[in-house]
């Protein structure tokens, strides 16, 4: 795979209605939520993007963090006459389909900041299936999936969500086509053997959330 095949793109534009502060930010232990992530995704030799919702953003990213780890900022693009006021991980995907597609990069890993405990091997995993695929994504057994822990196939994916955004269809599932070519991978039977704990899926939504990371922390140390 070439350093264009895949970028790994990380939303970090949601309102964080709920937590109350910008999630990527957020420190703990010593580390932004971010940081955690970046260390595991820097293992891998490809490209990596924060999707932003505006400037101010951007320069908060840019004065908290080691900047150069990443390759470059994408902001959300309000087209299609769209209220700017309006936060939608669609509204970031999007955006950042239609960046890369200027830069000919060929599949997007799209991530959520609020999921800092991502696993290497499960990344790892992930990309290794892509090969054969269009697209792939991980299925809980009662087939919820994971749109943002998702590998898509940017050119497609470019015309999917700027449809359903035509349409005002903003749920993630939608960008999905039943006519790619996609792998579904369970999340129980095969993340789990190189997850057990399926960390990889831990959203951070409250504070409360916070304080279940602190336990995971002090007891695996």
């Amino acid at each position: 795979m070439n350093n264009k095949y895949l970028a790994f793109g990380i939303l970090i534009g949601g309102k964080s209605t709920r937590f109350g502060a910008d999630k990527g930010l957020f420190k703990l232990r010593k580390k932004r939520l971010i940081e955690y992530q970046l260390e595991i995704l820097q293992y891998f030799n490809f490209d990596i993007f924060l999707i932003a919702n505006d400037k101010t953003q951007v320069q908060s990213y840019i004065d908290e963090i080691d900047f150069r780890i990443i390759t470059g900022f994408i902001i959300d693009e309000y087209d299609f006459d769209l209220d700017p006021t309006m936060r939608s991980p669609m509204i970031g995907l999007y955006s950042a389909f239609k960046e890369l597609r200027k830069l000919n990069y060929k599949k997007l890993y799209a991530l959520s900041c609020d999921n800092p405990l991502i696993k290497k091997e499960v990344i790892d995993f992930l990309i290794q299936e892509i090969k054969e695929y269009e697209c792939v994504i991980p299925r809980w057994k009662n087939q919820f999936v994971e749109p943002l822990f998702a590998i898509y196939p940017i050119e497609k994916a470019y015309y999917r969500s700027s449809e359903c955004i035509k349409k005002q269809q903003f749920k993630l599932t939608n960008i999905i086509d039943d006519e790619w070519k996609i792998k579904f991978v369970s999340i129980e039977k095969t993340i789990r053997k190189l997850d057990p704990y399926l960390l990889s899926f831990k959203n951070i939504n409250t504070n409360g959330d916070i304080e279940e990371i602190e336990k995971l922390f002090t007891n695996n140390n």
